[in-house]
């Protein structure tokens, strides 16, 4: 995807939304192999009841993974300065993940101009799932 960051970056510009394929048991399964996190929670619906849940829940790096996504979206990947996310509540087989972005501050930061960016992720319902902060080298 060919970024489209640029220097005229200003506060208020937003990210997204980007809106991702529903999260799927194959979708968990595939990201337990490639993450190498087999945990039962995400993959064994058995188990995730036996400790308390009423059915698996997805991966929370795999939440951070589609924030990452939007963000080499909209810049390239050497950009990126900083990133990080707060897991705010589960996601589900079924959800449909909606992420965004909103740049709330240009400053420099160790001689380049950098935006400071918010982040979520929220479901079909409008719930969040996810928020972060990510800091974006823009010259």
């Amino acid at each position: 995807m060919a970024s489209t960051m640029h220097e005229g970056t200003s506060v208020g510009d937003m990210l997204g939304p980007l809106v991702v394929e529903p999260i799927s048991r194959l979708t968990l399964a595939l990201y337990c192999g490639g993450s190498n996190d087999h945990y039962g929670i995400h993959v064994d619906s058995d188990y995730a009841k036996s400790v308390g849940l009423d059915d698996v829940i997805g991966h929370g790096m795999l939440s951070m993974a589609y924030l990452g996504r939007l963000l080499t979206a909209w810049a390239p990947q050497k950009c990126l300065r900083s990133f990080e996310s707060r897991f705010v509540a589960a996601t589900h087989p079924g959800d449909i993940p909606t992420l965004r972005g909103e740049v709330v501050e240009i400053a420099n930061s160790r001689g380049e101009n950098c935006a400071r960016i918010t982040l979520t992720m929220t479901d079909q319902h409008g719930e969040t799932k996810v928020t972060g902060q990510a800091r974006v080298a823009i010259s």
